[in-house]
């Protein structure tokens, strides 16, 4: 299992874990994250949208064009902002740190 570590738009820190080849979004939305994923992992929105941890950032393949411009419409965006349905979960990110943007919404929890 691949650990993973959401901190909260609150600063609260969430642990939680996923199989290998998992998409993030999933292993955050299992974890109750308000990590909405409107398009279901097809990058035609910017719904999942996550800022990684700086050290983790440059170890994750680039993103791209079409993520970058997904993450245009997104709010909030950082340098090191990704969308969480395009990163996949293997073994060299075991350990991963994600925060979730305060923009951030699931409209499908109220």
């Amino acid at each position: 299992m691949v650990k993973v570590t959401f901190i909260t738009a609150a600063g609260d820190k969430v642990e939680a874990e996923g199989a290998p080849g998992l998409r993030l979004l999933e292993v955050a939305q299992n974890a109750g994250m308000p990590l909405e994923g409107t398009c279901e992992g097809q990058m035609a929105c910017s719904t999942c949208h996550v800022i990684v941890a700086k050290d983790w950032f440059t170890r994750l393949p680039r993103a791209s064009e079409d993520e970058e411009d997904m993450l245009d419409l997104a709010a909030g965006v950082t340098r090191t902002s990704r969308l969480a349905c395009q990163i996949e979960l293997s073994e060299a990110l075991d350990g991963l740190e994600v925060r979730i943007p305060g923009e951030s919404r699931d409209m499908q929890r109220r």
